[in-house]
This record gives structure tokens, C-alpha cells and sequence, in this order.
């Protein structure tokens, strides 16, 4: 897939060691892993919270009481894909430990996840939808230069 020209806009939320994530997730870096999913122009947010900024949207606009690694809000997907991503760096901290992988291959993982849903992709819809974004993901991050998130 062609890298395709990505606006974007990365904010980082005030939490415990968001400095280390704010040196981690350089934009030109965060770009690059975005644009490689895009199948066409994009202008995307990217916001990195903690915990409870985290929970409040979960709950919010899923019903979850709880943070999850990436929250996706598509508006648009043509002619330019429009939407903003939330990724929770405790949460992904926590699940690239447990997952004995790099906090910078997780977060590669999880932008890629998040800018694929912006474009329609949904692995909640189905096992042949989740096994073709899984097999996506895998293809998109291996060109990246990171390993089989699964």
C-alpha cells in the first residue's frame, strides 16, 4: 500500500511519564507509521492520555468503564479520511510488558489498528473481517520494520 498524505495533529494529555512518551512518539515517526495504513489523504488527531481521560471517553462513547489502549472516531473516510485516535500510554505501557514487546513497536501496532478502523476496517464485525485486518496489520508493520503483533 503506497503511503498516502497524512495532516496530522499529536497532543499528549498530562499523566505520569508522558515525557517518555512525548520523546518516543516524534510526529515525523507517528506519521510515517499512520501514513503507511492510509489508503488515501488523511487528516487525523492523535491525542495520548492517561487513565482517566482514558476511562471518561470510554465511557462516554462506548459504555466502558474502563481505559482502553485506542479509542478511534471516524467522521469522514472520502474523499479524505477524517478522524481523531486516542491511545492510553498506562494502558499500552502496561500491555506491551505483559506482551514482552517494545512500548514502540505497541504503539506502531496500535496507530496502525487505530488509522485502519478510520477507513472502515473492523475486526469486531466478524472473524473474516478481524482476519483480514489482523493479516493488514501484520503485512503494514512488517514493512515498518516491526515484528507479527500477534
Amino acid at each position: 500500500m503506497p503511503d498516502a498524505e497524512l495532516a496530522l495533529d499529536l497532543q499528549f494529555g498530562t499523566f505520569p511519564g508522558a515525557a517518555e512518551h512525548r520523546a518516543l512518539l516524534r510526529k515525523p515517526r507517528v506519521r510515517r507509521w499512520m501514513a503507511m495504513a492510509l489508503q488515501r489523504p488523511g487528516e487525523i488527531a492523535v491525542r495520548i492520555v492517561g487513565e482517566a481521560e482514558g476511562r471518561d471517553l470510554n465511557r462516554q462513547y462506548r459504555g466502558k468503564d474502563y481505559a482502553t489502549n485506542v479509542l478511534t472516531f471516524d467522521y469522514a473516510r472520502a474523499p479524505v479520511v477524517s478522524a481523531d485516535l486516542v491511545l492510553c500510554g498506562p494502558v499500552l505501557e502496561r500491555e506491551a510488558a505483559a506482551q514482552r514487546k517494545p512500548l514502540e513497536a505497541h504503539y506502531a501496532h496500535l496507530l496502525v489498528h487505530g488509522t485502519l478502523h478510520a477507513q472502515g476496517y473492523d475486526h469486531e464485525t466478524g472473524e473474516r473481517d478481524a482476519l483480514e485486518m489482523e493479516a493488514l496489520e501484520i503485512l503494514l508493520l512488517g514493512a515498518l520494520g516491526f515484528p507479527n503483533p500477534y
